[in-house]
């Protein structure tokens, strides 16, 4: 077993987001007719190398009710035409919205994207109905920047847990 820091990290405003403008290229697209399949797809290939691994076992009707549902939206990004990352956002109770899954492709990590993909997530869940927060958790075993690039869009950390991964 290793041990694995979890850090949980919100925003209270959208004024507090220090948003990345410059999209290098990068496009980002709301999944507006919802296939379960494209977010299978786009777990498995940006959460690989990070062990996202609890919805791998998910049967195809799990995925369903997870993907299909009005308060889930999923947002795509490309590169030259190559599926370079996504994001999911979730609202919740109490004007909460979470940023479900987040992340890039391995081979579009390290050319300034990041940051500018993290400020659309933010932005669209800020732009989701009555949103009075919003929030997300990432730990160790996330990219070493992961934590940096939440913190560097105005995200502040409000807890940290630390447990066993196996």
């Amino acid at each position: 077993m290793n041990e694995v820091t979890t850090y949980y990290l919100e925003m209270k405003s959208p004024s507090s987001l220090k948003e990345k403008t410059e999209s290098n290229g990068l496009h980002v697209h709301e999944c507006e007719i919802k296939q379960f399949q494209v977010n299978r797809f786009f777990y498995q290939l940006v959460g690989g190398p990070w062990e996202w691994t609890n919805k791998l076992s998910w049967p195809d009707e799990q995925w369903k009710a997870h993907v299909e549902t009005d308060n889930l939206r999923t947002w795509f990004a490309h590169y030259k035409g190559s599926p370079a990352g996504y994001y999911e956002l979730q609202q919740q109770e109490g004007g909460n919205v979470e940023i479900v899954n987040f992340g890039l492709a391995p081979k579009f990590i390290g050319q300034g994207f990041g940051g500018y993909l993290l400020s659309q997530a933010i932005k669209s869940a800020w732009e989701w109905g009555q949103t009075k927060r919003v929030w997300v958790h990432t730990c160790t075993l996330d990219h070493p920047y992961a934590l940096q690039n939440y913190k560097s869009r105005g995200m502040e950390v409000y807890r940290v847990e630390t447990g066993d991964h196996e």
